[in-house]
């Protein structure tokens, strides 16, 4: 979740593809169970009911998604709401149009049995993070919020187990409740982690869908229609979750099963409940992140949200 170039942004916007119902999606990532409901509407063909072609891609780092769709070079986007947020208050045109992850799976992530049991725990610590200009500033916060007040932060980039494991940090923020805690449960570790929306933090939707403002204002229709399906699969992936981890599986067949299938039942609880965009909840988080210093400007999230 890097801060957006808008220079890059500007260059990007002279090179506009074609439209039509075959839409670009641009992950965050590589593909991991967070996305799975986008892979249960492809394979059990709620997008071609609703006339779309998804060509979902990989990107080569987090802030990929963001900057093609921003620059017109992608129609739709997996983004994070505290990354959605940055790009609206730097004036990077961006629209969220939906939901995967309903809340945060980031949190301050720790072995047990090393001295931490409360945020307390960590004054005359080492805390890692993984994102500078976005962690860091959370993790700041994290300690202001919980008294915290003798602390090194550390920039660790993505080795989170690493460097949880050799005892480099004795903690992590940006640590993923579904993902990390099970790699750190599958190297023989216990995991804990404080959840940030028990510990000061707003509540907050963690994975979003995004897309370019001018192509879902001329093209409703396929943004409600892309809503409908994508909606659906979520619901199928709650009711019927063996099923719909065996089409991620089929769409996916190079992830690690073992590791795949312990983070989609740690990940089910914290799917969208539905496609609902609440501006008053997306409101309180933006001036939270104002507060903490995370953007610089004011964001009207009445701006930044879809609205059928």
């Amino acid at each position: 979740m890097k801060r957006i170039g808008l220079a890059v942004l500007i260059f990007l916007l002279f090179t506009v593809p074609a439209r039509g119902e075959n839409l670009t999606l641009v992950l965050d990532w590589f593909p991991n169970v967070d996305h799975l409901p986008l892979y249960v509407a492809q394979e059990k063909g709620f997008f071609a009911e609703e006339g779309l072609k998804i060509n979902i891609t990989s990107p080569s780092e987090s802030a990929d998604a963001l900057k093609l769709v921003a620059a017109g070079r992608a129609e739709l986007g997996i983004s994070y709401e505290p990354q959605a947020l940055v790009a609206a208050s730097e004036g990077v045109p961006v629209l969220v149009i939906g939901r995967l992850i309903g809340h945060p799976l980031s949190t301050v992530l720790y072995i047990k049995d090393r001295g931490i049991e409360k945020p307390q725990d960590l004054n005359g610590k080492l805390m890692g993070y993984t994102v500078a200009g976005m962690e860091d500033v959370l993790a700041r916060a994290f300690c202001e919020l919980n008294e915290i007040k003798d602390y090194t932060l550390i920039h660790i980039e993505f080795a989170i187990i690493p460097s949880l494991v050799s005892k480099r940090v004795d903690s992590v923020m940006g640590g993923f409740r579904n993902y990390e805690v099970v790699e750190l449960e599958l190297e023989g570790y216990a995991p804990g982690y404080f959840a940030l929306e028990e510990y000061g933090f707003p509540d907050y939707d963690e994975l979003v869908v995004i897309a370019n403002p001018k192509f879902a204002k001329e093209n409703k229709k396929t943004i409600s229609s892309f809503r409908r399906a994508l909606s659906k699969a979520i619901e199928i992936s709650k009711d019927t979750p063996e099923e719909a981890l065996d089409h991620y599986f089929k769409a996916v067949p190079e992830s690690d099963k073992k590791l795949e299938k312990r983070a989609f039942e740690k990940t089910l609880p914290f799917y969208a409940e539905n496609q609902n965009l609440e501006a008053e909840r997306w409101q309180a988080f933006a001036d939270f992140a104002l507060q903490v210093g995370l953007i610089e400007h004011q964001v009207d999230t009445k701006q930044l949200l879809w609205k059928d």
